[in-house]
């Protein structure tokens, strides 16, 4: 799967494949964080949901870590 610029315009979440583009994550990697809770997501019926809001939150505090 490949990032566009696009991909995810007017969507309140991304998919865990598209966290594994934007993380440059392997997709089992990112599904592997996700069910241990690395990765902040929601688990609707069976598919994994990572809110937007959320996930650039827990992104930038792990930046913020980092510094």
């Amino acid at each position: 799967m490949e990032a566009r610029a696009g991909m995810t315009a007017g969507r309140a979440t991304y998919t865990v494949d598209e966290v594994a583009v934007l993380l440059d994550l392997s997709r089992g990697n990112a599904y592997r964080y996700v069910r241990e809770g690395v990765i902040p997501a929601k688990r609707v019926g069976r598919r994994w949901m990572v809110p937007r809001k959320t996930f650039h939150a827990w992104l930038e505090s792990c930046e913020a870590d980092a510094v």
